[in-house]
């Protein structure tokens, strides 16, 4: 099989980077600045065992691919937000022999959330979906970096909205020859809800930094009361923290990096690079949908939804809010909600 890693980022450039360090067969797309240093000077992935240059085809889409081949797996990793338009420009391509990706290949979901399968499913007839465990980070154009050890990541792999088969075993197969522990599950939603859940801390450490005072693990511990409130009115199924740490343990231990300082989280990345925008809308937004949906207030994920945003939109400094603000803020908008 041939890996098309849409959104060779953080995550994307990390899986597509062991991929090919163990023998499979990888393109990257990439866009901008990654996209030419990727180019002209290959993929470096900086890991616990040293930096690894992997020369791999690049492409800024499928144009300059021509047909896709019946055995592609197209691994969409980019930031939600940004999926409708990924989905919208692979969807339609070619496939020799006949039929369109959509129609004919296998799309693998590795990101955060859970809205994405959704949208894919729209569109592609066979959608897979990724319980990402991946702790990495873009350090700058052409250079990412994935700090754990011994295993890089564990990604739970599975067809959406449910199942298993021979696709997603081959797939987990070549994972498991590339540092990842990939178990392939029949309810890998189940294992994204729990991950979402560990997800609503991403606002709060992009807009008031790392998760590392009592008034900080406060407000994530109120944030994902609420979202475990939600989910449990919505009658949603997700993993506990004791299932999850059983499969961890400690397999994917963070070993300090020379020249890739560990930094924050997705979101954190997003701010720290301005790209402008943000995964809020599909972290916390998604708590705030369920609840809304199912008469449950969230009036802390939807505060943390609205800064994380703001942050993005107007580009201000990642970590800039001090957490007494943020408290007090929390403590206005679920009084208001009290009040309501």
């Amino acid at each position: 099989m041939r890996y098309i890693i849409i959104g060779a980022g953080a995550v994307g450039g990390v899986i597509g980077g062991r991929l090919a360090g163990s023998g499979h067969e990888v393109v990257l797309v990439a866009r901008g600045a990654h996209f030419e240093a990727l180019r002209d000077h290959g993929l470096r992935l900086k890991v616990p065992e040293g930096e690894l240059t992997h020369r791999l085809p690049v492409v800024d889409g499928p144009a300059a691919l021509g047909e896709l081949r019946p055995d592609d797996v197209l691994v969409l990793a980019v930031k939600t937000q940004d999926s409708t338009a990924a989905l919208q420009t692979w969807g339609p391509v070619p496939v020799t022999g006949g039929g369109t990706a959509a129609e004919r290949l296998p799309l693998v979901c590795a990101q955060n959330g859970v809205e994405s399968q959704r949208l894919a499913l729209r569109l592609f007839r066979r959608v897979y979906g990724v319980c990402v465990w991946l702790p990495s980070t873009y350090v700058e154009p052409g250079v990412v970096s994935a700090a754990g050890s011994p295993l890089t990541g564990i990604l739970h792999l599975g067809r959406h909205p449910h199942g298993t088969d021979e696709t997603a075993r081959l797939i987990a197969a070549d994972l498991e020859k590339s540092h990842f522990e990939a178990p392939v599950v029949a309810d890998v939603a189940r294992w994204q809800y729990a991950k979402l859940l560990g997800n609503l801390g991403n606002s709060l450490e992009a807009v008031t930094g790392p998760v590392d005072s009592e008034a900080a693990a406060a407000l994530f511990r109120r944030a994902r009361a609420e979202g475990a409130a939600v989910l449990d009115a919505a009658g949603i199924a997700y993993a506990s923290a004791e299932e999850q740490q059983a499969v961890r343990g400690d397999k994917v231990t963070l070993v300090p990096l020379d020249g890739a300082p560990r930094g924050g989280g997705s979101s954190w990345q997003s701010l720290t690079r301005g790209t402008g925008t943000i995964e809020a809308d599909h972290l916390n937004g998604e708590i705030v949908l369920l609840g809304r949906l199912h008469g449950v207030p969230t009036p802390l994920n939807e505060l943390l939804q609205h800064l994380a945003n703001t942050f993005a939109r107007e580009r201000r400094a990642a970590g800039s809010m001090p957490v007494e603000e943020l408290v007090r803020l929390a403590d206005e908008a679920v009084g208001a909600a009290g009040a309501s």
